[in-house]
């Protein structure tokens, strides 16, 4: 089994990964507050 090395492993996937999860999770955030505050303008 090779030795392990900190640092030396290819992130780029993983980045790539987590910043679509982090925007989907941000615009999904922002729709369901817009979603809301149209909820109690209408229901008003």
């Amino acid at each position: 089994m090779a030795e392990h090395k900190p640092g030396e492993m290819d992130i780029t996937v993983q980045e790539k990964t987590f910043e679509g999860f982090m925007s989907m999770t941000t615009k999904g955030t922002i729709a369901i507050i817009i979603f809301l505050i149209f909820l109690a303008l209408v229901a008003a």
